[in-house]
């Protein structure tokens, strides 16, 4: 399949999904928000994602109402926090983030972390949202196999996203595989590893197609069949990760970067964030 900015997946219950979007964590100035969707959606995004602990959902529902796309051509992620978890709480807290936003329908909504002992519950009011139309697709993220296979057994959905922390780095096979044998799309947050990509195998397979390491990583994300949202505020840097549909990994290229996994996360562990 050609990939291209546009390129979408097709989530188990049909919904379309973008391969490439914008992440919006840490986006806070004034202005800065409406200012990098717009970037990004004049270079061809179509997904945002954000989330009530980031401060700019209002800011993110702005920016789409202004950005000159209509919004049946965005796909929104928003997540439940933890404090909001719990089936009444999460209900409430939807209906807060919905009205930041300033949309009718979220087009995809995540548990933020499972935490210790309420994501079943949390879960339920998903399922609720879900069949009455507020939600288009309902997912989680920060889920270990172990996580997911006790929401199996507990749930009458399953997630069809889980969003980790996933690069180089930190490859998660097993995750990766969990997810495909059930029709679960993985999505990568933190991509480019906080910048941390002064990496010499990413700087040589980066010069032989001659693109930056960030690049290379995101197309990685991309062949391995990996939803990713790098996070920029910079409009080069923004059209730049978008740039990765003009050139391709070798197979010898997408082993030497699964081979620099050391299990390295930037941000928690899920099992030990708990809540």
């Amino acid at each position: 399949m050609t990939l291209s900015i546009g390129t979408k997946t097709k989530l188990r219950n049909g919904v379309e999904m973008p391969r490439v979007g914008l992440g919006v964590w840490k986006v806070t100035a004034e202005g800065e928000a409406e200012r990098a969707i717009h970037a990004a959606v004049k270079a061809g995004y179509r997904s945002i994602d954000t989330a009530k602990v980031y401060r700019n959902e209002a800011d993110v529902g702005q920016a789409i109402r202004t950005c000159g796309v209509p919004r049946e051509e965005l796909f929104v992620t928003t997540k439940i926090w933890n404090e909001d978890q719990g089936y009444d709480r999460t209900l409430a807290a939807f209906e807060e983030s919905r009205e930041r936003l300033g949309i009718d329908v979220i087009d995809l909504l995540l548990i933020h972390w499972p935490g210790k002992d309420k994501y079943v519950e949390t879960w339920r009011a998903f399922e609720k949202l879900y069949a009455d139309g507020r939600v288009r697709a309902i997912g989680v993220s920060n889920f270990h196999v172990h996580h997911l296979r006790k929401l199996a057994e507990a749930s009458e959905i399953a997630p069809m996203v889980n969003q980790v922390e996933f690069h180089p780095l930190l490859t998660q096979k097993e995750l990766l595989a969990y997810c495909k044998e059930n029709g679960i799309q993985l999505e990568a947050w933190s991509p480019l590893m906080q910048g941390n990509l002064d990496i010499p195998t990413l700087k040589e397979i980066a010069a032989k197609h001659g693109k930056s390491p960030a690049q290379v990583v995101l197309r990685w994300d991309l062949q391995h069949g990996v939803v990713t949202i790098p996070k920029s505020v910079t409009p080069t840097r923004i059209a730049e990760n978008a740039d990765l549909f003009d050139f391709e990994l070798s197979e010898e290229d997408m082993a030497r970067i699964d081979a620099l996994n050391e299990n390295r996360r930037f941000g928690p562990n899920p099992d030990e964030f708990l809540f």
